[in-house]
């Protein structure tokens, strides 16, 4: 696999000010429409990031009123080789991360919201919503990463009921249960993650780093061992859906 360097990410704009990194996730400055490209993207940011010595804190969120809510059908396809590599290693490299995420909902995320509520830290806008549209509705096993972070947040039954229906999550929702922090008005939002990031940008790195680990620690193993398992369960569905494809025609 080739390494992509930030000069080449078409979906991820970088701000680097004061120890503290935005990371801005769109689509042509607009709306992330999710893709086979941000897939790659957020592998080698991830990989980037654990080598980047000018980020103490990073805040992740979208562009527009929205965080995700498409899919690019069409240019999403990979090579099932291509998502067993990349999968893990968005999950990893999130966990493994050793600077505070905080993550900035500003608005509904229904396609891979699994990835913003892994924050250390969650902010949402007053009409952000979470839902996970890019399994079930659509045929696919949820069982790439999606399966474990919600069910750790939501509990099994829940997490459960939450997959399989595709229902949503409202920021409200999000703060009674836990994986939500604050909920901020838009135009507050981004001001009040700076205030955060700033904060914790002055900490020692070595202290951050060793925080962020210890509050991760427990989760590399599960992440681990079900994400391998996921995936195969995935993988195992590819094949029947081409097998099946095949003797239709």
């Amino acid at each position: 696999m080739t390494y992509l360097r930030p000069e080449q990410w078409v979906h991820i704009a970088l701000r680097c000010e004061g120890g503290v990194t935005t990371a801005t996730l769109h689509t042509e400055g607009g709306p992330l429409i999710w893709n086979a490209q941000v897939h790659r993207e957020l592998v080698d940011f991830w990989t980037w990031l654990s080598f980047d010595e000018g980020t103490k804190v990073l805040i992740l969120t979208g562009s527009g009123d929205r965080y995700c809510t498409e899919i690019d059908a069409p240019s999403a396809t990979k090579s099932w080789h291509e998502l067993w590599w990349e999968m893990p290693r968005i999950i990893a490299g999130r966990i493994n991360a050793t600077v505070p995420v905080i993550s900035v909902v500003n608005g509904p995320v229904s396609i891979h919201s699994e990835i913003p509520v892994l924050g250390d830290i969650v902010l949402a806008t007053e009409d952000a919503t979470f839902s996970d549209r890019a399994h079930v509705p659509r045929g696919f096993t949820p069982s790439d990463g999606v399966h474990i972070v919600w069910r750790h947040l939501l509990g099994p039954s829940r997490a459960s009921y939450f997959l399989l229906t595709a229902s949503e999550l409202t920021s409200q929702d999000g703060l009674r249960i836990g994986f939500v922090h604050e909920i901020h008005p838009r135009e507050q939002i981004l001001g009040r993650a700076r205030e955060l990031a700033a904060q914790l940008a002055e900490l020692p790195r070595e202290m951050l780093a060793y925080t962020c680990t210890a509050l991760r620690m427990v989760d590399k193993d599960d992440y681990t061992h079900a994400m391998s398992h996921g995936l195969a369960l995935q993988g195992m569905q590819a094949l029947a859906r081409i097998q099946s494809d095949s003797g239709a025609r």
